[in-house]
């Protein structure tokens, strides 16, 4: 399998990182631009349902998605999956419903994702990847944080002035990608029978969860992005509670924030934590779920902000480390992309049972489900770093 071992500093990784970020600042401000108008319709009550059906794909399609991006040039896939998230905006711009209109955007994320992460491999050598990914995910946060304050702002202004933004900023991405190299596939596949492709997932499924180090990685990233998402629903229904203000911008602000934390632990992580002592990224995970039982007890918006730039720092020094060592272990047992498609049905899997459990309690308080959310991440860190240390 080819393996250009660029330096970071090229032209490739930069048509990557900006492909990438135009592509997350669209995510970002579309879920923004469709929770607003859900709640001008008067259906806040369902903003969960969103959260839903855009990991259903991840979910239904993991077997496939792994393949794809193994048996094709991995920017050509990113292209793809770009397009797809084009068409989904443009149902709600013509009045699709939301929740089904994302559920394509969904599709095309499913798509995009293995390609996005798994072609770090074939850019770089092994002693690169934490760095290689901590730009790429500061890059997403980055992009994360422009697009949830950009959203915000529009929305604020025009649900439809936000549609039609994402719209062009998708079509700008989908440009970038045709500037990232065309590199040998990493698994041909010789024949694409469903039967044969579940039976593959399913094999290399097996292989992740018997290799220790995968295995705790796909835990800790899934717990870090499903309690992720879950918090990220909930400011929208907590912000007005407990600090008395209405509008958009606020917790699509606060949004922003968090993700300054994360941009600061990636690039912490990426001066302090290699793979040979990426285990110790645990006890910085320890963190995680007392500051958001701490956030829940909040009423002032500057210990709120506070907060969620701590726990946005330990978030990035946490997750960043334990995507780069997946990265390894997949790339050197069933492939980085298949690596990554499970990686993302874990996580999704994750996402769907914490945003359901919380739409089931919806109508409970909000600060309550805030507090027990983050006792779950404590008592489930704890337990895989208890894991990791007997299998050292």
């Amino acid at each position: 399998m080819a393996n250009l071992n660029l330096e970071l500093k090229s032209r490739p990784m930069f048509a990557l990182l900006t492909a990438q970020f135009l592509s997350a600042l669209a995510d970002n401000a579309l879920l923004i631009a469709l929770i607003a108008s859900m709640k001008s319709a008067g259906q806040a009550q369902h903003i969960s349902w969103l959260q839903i059906g855009f990991v259903v794909p991840f979910i239904v399609l993991a077997p496939f998605v792994g393949a794809l991006a193994d048996a094709y040039p991995k920017g050509r896939v990113m292209l793809v999956g770009n397009t797809v998230k084009l068409v989904g905006t443009l149902l709600v711009v013509a009045q699709v419903s939301p929740v089904v209109s994302y559920v394509i955007v969904g599709i095309g994320a499913t798509l995009y994702s293995p390609a996005k992460y798994g072609i770090l491999t074939q850019f770089f050598h092994v002693d690169k990847l934490v760095r290689a990914n901590s730009w790429l995910e500061g890059s997403t946060i980055a992009a994360i944080l422009l697009g949830v304050v950009l959203g915000g702002w529009l929305a604020d202004q025009s649900v439809r002035l936000a549609l039609l933004s994402v719209v062009g900023i998708y079509v700008l991405a989908a440009v970038l990608n045709l500037f990232i190299p065309k590199i040998v596939a990493e698994h041909e596949m010789q024949q694409w029978r469903m039967h044969k492709l579940i039976t593959e997932f399913l094999n290399s499924l097996m292989k992740l969860i018997k290799d220790p180090q995968a295995l705790v990685s796909l835990l800790g990233t899934s717990l870090f992005w499903g309690s992720g998402a879950t918090l990220r629903l909930m400011l929208f229904i907590w912000v007005p509670l407990a600090l008395g203000i209405m509008d958009n911008q606020t917790p699509a602000n606060l949004m922003g924030v968090l993700s300054i934390g994360i941009v600061i632990g990636a690039i912490i992580a990426a001066k302090f934590v290699t793979l040979d002592n990426v285990n110790k990224v645990f006890v910085v995970g320890l963190f995680i779920g007392p500051i958001i039982m701490l956030l829940s007890l909040q009423h002032a918006i500057y210990g709120v902000a506070l907060l969620l730039v701590l726990l946005g720092v330990a978030g990035g020094l946490f997750v960043v480390p334990l995507n780069a060592l997946l990265q390894q272990r997949g790339h050197v047992t069933v492939g980085a992309g298949h690596a990554l498609a499970i990686q993302n049905l874990f996580e999704n899997i994750t996402m769907l049972v914490l945003v359901s459990g919380y739409s089931g309690i919806a109508n409970y308080s909000v600060t309550a489900d805030m507090f027990v959310l983050g006792l779950l991440m404590l008592v489930c860190i704890t337990g895989l770093m208890l894991k990791i240390r007997r299998q050292c």
